[in-house]
């Protein structure tokens, strides 16, 4: 549960508009996409046609896409279609790799030894969309210092970062994946997050969350909470009074228009 990591002015602009995503200067994404690139996570399965990218022409892929910091330190493009079989990082066993792969378990947690040589925690799982396996230092999964008004305790916030459920007293419960576009699933479809953001705090409000594995949304999950409710209340005093970021994941696309970088 990030807050935006890159610059919206330094947008990859060239290289979106060879897979199609960018129309007279305006990048052709969801609201949500878009914050989910911004992000560091990856958008939700996207449908590209008559796209050109490293000279070759495709008529038509389905991928998700995410930003990573270049060497330059500007976001470099990177683009994960589906794959036919992917093979599971070799620290899995034959048996974790297939209960990830047939949703029999969400996630394993594994201590590896990195490319430097330095022990590492790591939350490993599957993308079925894009038939990848996805790995996930623990140290980068940022946990939400409150859902919806209430205060996660350390253990609370150590069990988040580890792809383990979390639940509030509202009820709500809420889980870290990199599988989709906003960073969780979650038994609600809509609930308001905060995180300490430059300092201060600052809220993230999140629709149309995807279902915890195993599990369906129903009208219950639609209803929005009262503690959700007095959250959006204290929001918009503290706006009021002392303006701070608000970064709206509720996926509406707008019109943006944008400059090129000068190359």
């Amino acid at each position: 549960m990030k807050p935006l990591i890159f610059n919206e002015a330094d947008l990859p602009l060239d290289d979106l508009a060879e897979i199609g995503l960018v129309a007279d200067g305006r990048v052709l994404l969801e609201e949500e996409d878009l914050k989910a690139l911004l992000s560091g996570r990856r958008t939700q399965m996207l449908s590209l046609k008559d796209l050109e990218y490293a000279d070759i022409r495709i008529a038509s892929l389905n991928a998700k896409i995410s930003l990573v910091s270049g060497a330059d330190g500007k976001p470099e493009l990177m683009i994960y279609p589906t794959y036919l079989r992917s093979n599971p990082p070799e620290y899995l066993s034959e048996e974790e790799s297939w209960a990830l792969e047939t949703g029999e378990e969400t996630s394993f947690e594994k201590e590896i030894v990195d490319k430097k040589g330095q022990k590492k925690r790591v939350l490993v799982e599957f993308d079925r969309e894009t038939n990848r396996f996805l790995e996930t230092d623990e140290e980068e999964v940022e946990a939400p210092e409150e859902i919806n008004g209430h205060p996660l305790t350390p253990e609370q916030k150590a069990k988040f970062k580890r792809g383990q459920e979390v639940e509030v007293p509202d009820g709500t419960k809420v889980q870290y994946t990199a599988t989709n576009r906003n960073g969780i699933r979650a038994n609600r479809i809509a609930l308001i997050a905060s995180i300490v953001f430059d300092g201060g705090i600052s809220y993230l409000l999140f629709h149309g969350i995807k279902s915890l594995m195993g599990q369906k949304h129903n009208a219950a999950s639609a209803e929005l909470s009262q503690d959700y409710q007095d959250t959006v209340l204290k929001m918009k005093q503290q706006q009021e009074a002392a303006p701070a970021p608000v970064l709206d994941l509720t996926g509406d696309e707008k019109n943006r228009t944008h400059s090129r970088r000068s190359r």
